[in-house]
């Protein structure tokens, strides 16, 4: 049996991807691990495959990466394994020089266009430091994926390299998420509800003003479900009279859980705004998520996302972060019953085809050459 040793920086509770690939390699046979860290709110989780994660005394900064990339070089030293899996630049340096060590295959994940994330954009020297590290590493890989055809471009152009496209869709058979009712789950049942959840819930993802524009939405109630830098803000502003009765705030939580809360929903709502390369060409997972839950979708018009709005006509685009013509657009959806429907209905016919059923194949044929 192949072993296989798949790293990622995060606590591995939301990360749906990285759980979907190594299911996938374990159903293909391989013995798979895990790896990623302990935070104090982690939650307990159950796979399939084994699990470690690692407690740091960083949990942030550059002294995190740099004492989890080192523990992670030791980690993979003593383990021995026929593939490396590395998600994202944050944990490609220790992998590659293992692999390079040992001879082992390696295979490269990377979710995002890495170095053009906002937390870089105004940190010239961190960006430099991370694209130091993707310049020396990228142009030598042999295996990578990505999540969407816009990023495969822009690093095959940039590195002349192969850049295969697996997209972070939901499993196509959800039996297994428990159906609840808005009384089960405390939300009002007279009201229409409106969602924006996400494990990354940050500065330029339109929930600022998703959250001014409830303002002016009528019999609606939006439900916040997930973590991030701007979660604590939004409570505060949460807090004046006009807006009190009409946001709930939920924690993250494991994704059959949320998807319970998503089902409830009339509309989901992805709204990042086209601030930094990252951004414009990225493809939210909460965006499949709606699709796979049954809800409309409203969305701000990315290359990407448009494309998939556009293309299965599950919802509609916003040509503003303006909060007035956000609540214009969520009252129009709400108030055509009809085309709502519609929009739901398209949703789950998109969502038959939209799956990790159909997107694994890319994920299978990699795996089964490195044989």
């Amino acid at each position: 049996m192949k072993k296989a040793i798949v790293s990622v920086t995060n606590d591995l509770v939301s990360d749906q991807r990285v759980d979907k690939v190594c299911t996938s390699l374990h159903k293909m046979g391989y013995d798979l691990l895990l790896v990623g860290r302990k935070l104090p709110d982690s939650l307990a989780i159950n796979r399939k495959y084994e699990t470690y994660r690692m407690f740091l005394l960083f949990k942030t900064g550059p002294l995190f990466y740099a004492a989890f990339n080192f523990r992670l070089f030791l980690f993979l030293l003593f383990k021995k394994a026929d593939v490396l899996v590395s998600n994202d630049l944050d944990t490609l340096l220790p992998n590659y020089m293992i692999a390079k060590l040992k001879g082992t295959k390696l295979v490269y994940d990377t979710h995002e266009y890495f170095t053009e994330v906002p937390e870089l954009q105004h940190n010239p020297f961190k960006k430099r430091i991370w694209k130091s590290i993707e310049n020396a590493i990228f142009p030598k890989l042999k295996n990578v994926f990505t999540v969407n055809d816009s990023i495969a471009q822009l690093y095959a152009k940039e590195y002349n390299v192969k850049v295969n496209v697996v997209r972070n869709v939901p499993r196509l058979n959800t039996s297994t998420i428990k159906q609840f009712s808005k009384v089960e789950l405390g939300l009002p049942a007279d009201k229409k509800i409106i969602i924006l959840q996400g494990a990354g819930i940050n500065i330029d993802r339109g929930a600022e003003e998703a959250l001014a524009a409830m303002e002016w939405v009528n019999d609606a109630l939006l439900l916040i479900i997930g973590n991030g830098d701007v979660v604590a803000s939004l409570k505060e502003k949460a807090q004046t009279e006009k807006l009190k009765s009409k946001i709930i705030f939920k924690p993250k939580m494991l994704y059959a859980e949320l998807m319970g809360y998503t089902r409830l929903a009339d509309i989901g709502l992805t709204l990042d705004k086209d601030s930094n390369i990252n951004y414009r060409y990225s493809l939210p997972n909460k965006l499949f998520d709606y699709m796979s839950a049954g809800i409309a979708v409203l969305a701000s018009p990315l290359v990407e996302v448009k494309r998939i709005v556009t293309e299965y006509q599950v919802g509609e685009t916003i040509t503003s972060h303006k909060p007035q013509h956000i609540a214009v657009q969520l009252n129009n959806m709400l108030a055509n019953e009809n085309q709502l429907n519609l929009y739901k209905q398209n949703s789950l016919n998109a969502a038959e085809v939209l799956c990790w059923e159909n997107e694994e194949k890319v994920l299978l044929e990699v795996y089964t050459a490195l044989q």
